[in-house]
């Protein structure tokens, strides 16, 4: 009735070796992301999908995992396997203790 489910992952279960994918807008990043993310705001998500890795672990974060949900979602049926939805997202990240830097690298705040 509603769908697939989303395949999800909590903060504690993500791997250093893990792709982080941010796909909040530039702000959000700019203000605060996990160290070592990598940043593709959603919307530019189609004209640059070359840009995620399809032969590793992918986790999608975003604020509170909604736009995360729809990237996961889109992924997955363009041909990615092992892609997860961080849940409660950046929030849930910043509450685990898990560091967040700004764009200069200094201590940063979830947008």
């Amino acid at each position: 009735m509603f769908g697939p489910r989303v395949p999800t992952v909590t903060v504690p279960e993500i791997a250093d070796d893990v792709y982080l994918l941010d796909v909040r807008e530039d702000d959000e990043w700019l203000a605060g992301h996990a160290p070592g993310a990598h940043h593709l705001p959603m919307m530019e998500l189609p004209t640059r999908l070359a840009e995620v890795p399809g032969d590793r672990e992918v986790a999608v974060i975003c604020r509170s995992g909604g736009r995360s949900a729809q990237v996961v979602t889109y992924l997955l049926r363009n041909g990615w396997e092992t892609v997860h939805n961080v849940e409660g997202g950046m929030g849930e990240w910043a509450a685990a203790g898990r560091p967040v830097v700004d764009g200069d690298g200094q201590p940063g705040r979830v947008l």
